[in-house]
């Protein structure tokens, strides 16, 4: 695969008798792409990136529709907590939910009429999902919209956020919380790629698994399609 991969969504192949992301084969790992450097994730230096962006495009701009309705917009919160090292905040939704049921996933939702902006969206769904407060947050900018199997149109809007807040997850939404090393992340030696044939229709998707503990979080779908946006964005 040398171009763009649109990633599957789970709540299109959860159907599927005992389909699980991580038994799909491994097609590939560019461990010959360059990490971001640490420099170019402090606070200051992404700031700077988002003030004054390069040129550049998104790998992974739209995954293969699966569905009819009419598209709706929701944005995500791409939180960087500001630790020593600064981590990635995500969530794993709870089993029950009726779409995208424990898969990990950034903090955000649909769009409401009221929501000013996707910045705005974020924000309230954030506050919503896991407790965080807006006076925690600096917000950073946005990457490219994502468009979801699911016809969803999805802002990622990057933040800044303190690491002395405290969260609160909404228990019928979330069933964990945790971070990951934006090192990690932004390492293209842990994107793993995946083709996977279902109906005559070839999906093809990224996952960056995180070990953590004897928990394995499988990162994978949309959330690391965006991620990998991010990766791109850093390093034009």
């Amino acid at each position: 695969m040398t171009s763009a991969p649109a990633p599957s969504s789970l709540a299109s192949l959860s159907s599927l008798p005992d389909f699980d992301p991580r038994h799909v084969p491994v097609v590939g790992v560019d461990r010959h792409l360059p990490r971001v450097a640490p420099s170019q994730t402090t606070p200051q230096a992404l700031r700077q990136r988002f003030a004054a962006p390069p040129a550049w495009e998104p790998e992974v701009v739209q995954e293969k529709s699966f569905s009819s309705r009419s598209p709706a917009h929701a944005a995500v919160l791409v939180p960087i907590v500001l630790r020593e090292q600064p981590t990635v905040l995500l969530t794993e939704r709870t089993a029950h939910l009726s779409t995208h049921s424990g898969q990990v996933a950034f903090p955000g939702g649909r769009a409401d009429p009221e929501d000013a902006s996707p910045a705005d969206t974020a924000l309230r769904e954030a506050y919503e999902e896991v407790g965080l407060e807006p006076h925690f947050v600096e917000v950073l900018g946005s990457l490219p919209t994502y468009v979801t199997g699911s016809s969803f149109i999805i802002s990622p809007v990057v933040a800044l956020v303190q690491p002395h807040c405290v969260l609160r997850p909404n228990p019928h939404e979330v069933a964990d919380i945790f971070e990951v090393p934006l090192a990690f992340l932004l390492n293209p030696a842990h994107h793993q790629r995946h083709v996977f044939e279902w109906q005559g229709v070839r999906r093809e998707w990224f996952s960056m698994p995180y070990q953590s503990g004897p928990k394995n979080h499988y990162i994978w779908g949309a959330t690391a399609g965006m991620l990998r946006n991010f990766y791109r964005f850093l390093r034009a």
